[in-house]
This record gives C-alpha cells, sequence and structure tokens, in this order.
C-alpha cells in the first residue's frame, strides 16, 4: 500500500503520520505501550487494496520521541483527536491495541465528528484489574530498560507465538524507541487509572478482539473489567496467541477489521 507522510500539529510539537488508501471509512490505528505505527505493518498488508489508512508513533515513541511530555492518556487522546481532524475528512474507525485501546476508548468517549465504530485489540480495560498493583506496575516500568529485558518480555509475557525474525527484530527496535518519561508513565500511572465513567459515553459500535493466551490482557479479565463497561460491545477471541495480536497474528486481526466494516455497512 502507498503512503504519504503528513506532518500534524500537536501540542508542543509535530506527529509525522502516514495515510493510505481512499476506501473508508477510515481506519486509524493507535500502537501499544512499546510499538509502533510499524506494529501494524502485517495487518494493513491484509488489508483490501485501497483501504484507507491511518498511523502514527505516538508521543514519546518511534520517530515521535523526542517529543515533549507529558505522555499521560489524556494527553495521548489529545494527539490522538489531533491526527483525525487533520487527517481523516469522512467517517472512521479506531482501532486500539493495548495502550492504544485505553487511548482510543477516551477518543470515542468524546464523540468525535465522524466516528464510526471501534475496534479494541487486546485492550488495556477502563477499570484496572485487581492485577494492576504497585508491585506489578513497578516491574513492568523496567520491561523496556535494555534489549535484554526487551527480548524476555516479548519471549516470555507478549507473545504466545514465535515472531518471525524480521517482525521480532522490529518490536525490540520499537520497544527500544521509548523516551524515559514515554517508558515509565503508562506502567506508572496510565495503566492504572480508571476510566470506566468516561466510556460510558461511547455510542458507536464497539468490538473487542481479544487473545486466547494473552497473559497481559486475557479474555476473563476483558469480560469482568471491559465488558460492563460498554455493554453493547462484542467480544470474540483468537486462539493460541498472546497479547501481540498485531504482529502474531495480523490475518485474524485484518479479518475481524474486515468483519466490523462489513457489519457497520449494514
Amino acid at each position: 500500500m502507498t503512503e504519504t507522510t503528513m506532518p500534524v500539529p500537536v501540542a508542543g510539537g509535530t506527529l509525522d503520520v502516514r495515510v493510505g488508501g481512499r476506501t473508508g471509512p477510515a481506519l486509524v490505528f493507535v500502537h501499544y505501550w512499546g510499538g509502533s505505527a510499524d506494529t501494524w505493518n502485517g495487518v494493513i498488508g491484509h488489508l483490501p487494496p485501497g483501504q484507507a489508512t491511518v498511523r502514527f508513533d505516538q508521543r514519546g515513541w518511534g520517530t515521535s520521541r523526542a517529543m515533549p511530555g507529558p505522555c499521560h492518556l489524556d494527553r495521548l487522546a489529545d494527539d490522538l483527536a489531533d491526527v483525525v481532524g487533520a487527517c481523516v475528512s469522512g467517517p472512521f474507525v479506531l482501532v486500539g491495541h493495548s495502550m492504544g485501546g485505553k487511548v482510543s476508548q477516551l477518543v470515542a468517549a468524546r464523540r468525535p465528528t465522524g466516528l464510526a465504530g471501534l475496534v479494541l485489540v487486546a485492550p488495556a480495560p477502563p477499570e484496572p484489574p485487581p492485577t494492576v498493583t504497585e508491585e506489578y506496575r513497578r516491574g513492568l516500568s523496567h520491561a523496556y530498560d535494555s534489549p535484554e529485558t526487551v527480548r524476555h518480555a516479548l519471549d516470555d509475557v507478549l507473545t504466545a507465538a514465535p515472531l518471525p525474525d524480521a517482525v521480532r527484530t522490529t518490536a525490540v527496535r520499537d520497544s527500544l524507541a521509548g523516551s524515559a518519561e514515554a517508558r515509565e508513565e503508562w506502567p506508572l500511572r496510565g495503566i492504572a487509572q480508571d476510566i470506566s465513567r468516561a466510556v460510558r459515553g461511547i455510542e458507536v459500535p464497539v468490538t473487542v478482539v481479544a487473545a486466547e493466551n494473552d497473559a497481559v490482557e486475557p479474555p476473563r479479565v476483558l469480560r469482568e473489567y471491559l465488558l460492563p463497561h460498554i455493554p453493547h460491545a462484542t467480544l470474540t477471541t483468537v486462539p493460541a496467541v498472546g497479547h501481540l495480536l498485531p504482529v502474531e497474528a495480523p490475518g485474524a486481526v485484518a479479518a475481524a477489521l474486515g468483519d466490523f466494516l462489513t457489519h457497520l455497512r449494514h
């Protein structure tokens, strides 16, 4: 797919946003903590030719590493809203993975003009589960300290299926490409922030794509700590994969997106 890069002004600087295709609704992709726009390479490769897509490195990550903080959820949501406002002229669907799922929930709750739906891929739930303890968060904040800790996180926590070498190399690169503030903000604060009151404002269709062997946001956690707050959401589970659904099972994620878009048209 051919993409063009659009500079989008946001608070404190500019985000380089990759825009491709013209067939809508546009899919606006929002990556996980430690990811980048490239997290979605495989998914986009499975989409129909011409499908409109928007993706970018969130503040503090990848090409946006030098962006100033804060990197808290509300600022990331403001960034996402600015990207949509600058890059999308018609209906769009937010597609958020993990941390990006929580950011997408906040933006969807604002009911932006043109929002047609919300796809949450192994998302962080709006209500933090009891497992998100202070000890857990402190440990998580060091997951991307070094190449060794990143490889451990990828192999022993984030995935349940081996990644192709090139995909794994990109994931390692992305995890090491975060600013110090971005690496700490999500585990120490964002993951524990309760946004359940806000997400009650989400009115568009919502589908949740869970991973059967997800050690971070398992399906049972999403059923207990997400679905009660977005009761009209539907949940499907992809078998035999872990938390990094977009890179472990890009075809399954693309298929779920296709099904969702078909549902919207009918």
